[in-house]
């Protein structure tokens, strides 16, 4: 009996102008039937060995509104309120996954998302496949904006979503897939990351959580360390409830030892390829228009690596959904530390390989989002800024807007003028302003630390001194977890943070 994939329902939004893939499962050689009587359109194919179906329709127009039907031996499916128009993925980690009705104003947008024309499908969070996976998985589908809807949808991707659909005056669909607390490890095959020796800590943390233990005995271990943190968790809620400025000191020394995220093993939402077989496949081809990815938090364990692994992601992304070239859309890491950690560097290198992705990766865009992190706050709640950039470079990117409206400075090249360093910038034609004193810039000699810059602004070039430093050879930006920060384009996006010497040590 042939049945599409759980991505398919009614209230999807099918991609416009491309062919469309529809996919799913049934039994060998059983003939399959996809149509949709609106266009008088119908595409049949045969169920292959391993019980899979694909097949394609022609490319649609966008604003339609169908009925797809599906059919197979002994089996009829039939989606309706189905329409044809934008499809991007919602992919990452809990900044991405950080729910609307959780956001600053997130209230008031959903008494008012009625009228909004984007529509969503939420992958499953399951991440362990047991008896009733695909049973529960086959309760979600696609569902159109409302107060109830919405409210636990990506709040970055819903105000993406809803300035995309205005201004190209299209349903814009959101496919969320993404997870708290994951690495970009979580999102590849286990293959993918056995290819590049530098990735391969990944997999010896896997290798130690699990030698010796069979899989009862890693289920149980798993099922426990649950038990024990969502106690735990009810008690480090109540004692912010009671004390919001409570120290995590404090906290511990109250609710006892934080085991988060428990033990590596096979039912870890944090092991290597454990969300891509969960949740990414579970939606593989589908035709989208491309990606959105907010993430990096918690890979900044290995900064170093970072850049392998993002672009292994990527090539992994688009093979299985089949376009080499579809866009992604990387989120770079805002300003954020620990009360304890004002001083940490190692979400810098992060940031930069999130810069080094965009500039190298072909059809990559970079939502630059530095003035949007709170401080000792992981999860900034003050989403609609960074969706609403996201909705610039998606439109500079693929549907011909203008990248005036999507960029800040970035940093270019710089030249040394006596004891006057200059930092040349792209995207700034316009120019560019200092909000403050110009904070957030530092120089070093060449065999000195770094010390604070004065800056000043010249064209699309600012100008940098500092006392005492005859012949500068080297310049920082905002090189800090939670720098300061004082560089901004005309449109008030603020400049990527950035160093010249890139082969200093990360922690310096």
């Amino acid at each position: 009996m042939a049945l599409t994939a759980a991505v398919f329902s009614s209230h999807m939004v099918l991609q416009r102008d491309k062919r469309v893939a529809v996919f799913g499962m049934g039994t060998a050689g059983e003939r399959v039937r996809v149509s949709v009587p609106e266009l008088q359109v119908a595409e049949e194919c045969t169920v292959n060995p391993d019980g899979t179906w694909k097949t394609y329709l022609p490319a649609m127009k966008g604003g339609l509104k169908l009925t797809m039907t599906v059919d197979g031996d002994g089996s009829h499916q039939e989606f309706t309120d189905v329409v044809t128009g934008e499809v991007w993925l919602a992919g990452g980690q809990s900044n991405m996954e950080f729910f609307l009705v959780n956001s600053n104003g997130g209230a008031g947008e959903l008494k008012c998302s009625d009228s909004v024309n984007v529509r969503c499908y939420n992958v499953f969070r399951n991440t362990f496949v047991d008896e009733n996976y695909e049973k529960i998985e086959r309760t979600n589908g696609w569902k159109y904006a409302s107060e109830e809807n919405a409210a636990e949808w990506s709040a970055v991707a819903y105000h993406a979503a809803k300035v995309l659909s205005e201004k190209l005056g299209i349903t814009v669909g959101i496919i969320g897939c993404n997870l708290g607390g994951t690495s970009a490890s979580c999102w590849v095959p286990e293959c993918d990351l056995r290819e590049h020796l530098s990735l391969k800590p990944y997999l010896d943390d896997y290798a130690k959580g699990t030698d010796g233990k069979t899989r009862d005995e890693m289920i149980r271990e798993y099922d426990e360390y649950m038990e024990y943190h969502t106690a735990w968790e009810k008690r480090m809620q109540k004692c912010y409830q009671e004390m919001p400025c409570i120290k995590w000191d404090e906290v511990i020394a109250r609710c006892g030892e934080n085991r988060y995220p428990g033990p590596m093993n096979i039912k870890s939402p944090f092991r290597p390829g454990g969300t891509y077989e969960t949740m990414l496949r579970r939606v593989t081809p589908y035709t989208i228009r491309g990606f959105w990815y907010y993430q990096g938090e918690n890979d900044d364990i290995r900064p170093e690596t970072y850049y392998t692994l993002l672009t292994a992601m990527i090539r992994r992304w688009r093979h299985d959904f089949g376009d080499k070239t579809l866009p992604f859309i990387l989120h770079q890491l805002p300003a954020f530390c620990y009360e304890d950690a004002v001083e940490a560097k190692n979400w810098c290198p992060i940031r930069e390989a999130q810069m080094d992705v965009y500039q190298t990766v072909k059809n990559t865009g970079i939502n630059v989002i530095l003035d949007c992190g709170e401080f000792a706050n992981i999860h900034p709640t003050d989403k609609k800024p960074v969706g609403e950039r996201l909705a610039a470079q998606a439109e500079a990117l693929v549907y011909g807007g203008s990248e005036k409206a999507a960029f800040g400075p970035v940093y270019r090249d710089f030249a040394v003028e006596g004891n006057t360093l200059i930092v040349y910038f792209d995207h700034a034609e316009d120019g560019m302003e200092l909000r403050g004193a110009g904070e957030g810039f530092e120089l070093a000699a060449e065999d000195g630390g770094y010390v604070p810059a004065k800056a000043e602004i010249c064209g699309n070039s600012v100008k940098l001194t500092a006392e005492r430093l005859e012949k500068p050879a080297r310049v920082r930006y905002a090189w800090k977890n939670y720098p300061e920060y004082s560089l901004f384009g005309v449109n008030g996006i603020p400049a990527s943070p950035f160093r010249t010497c890139t082969d200093e040590k990360y922690d310096l």
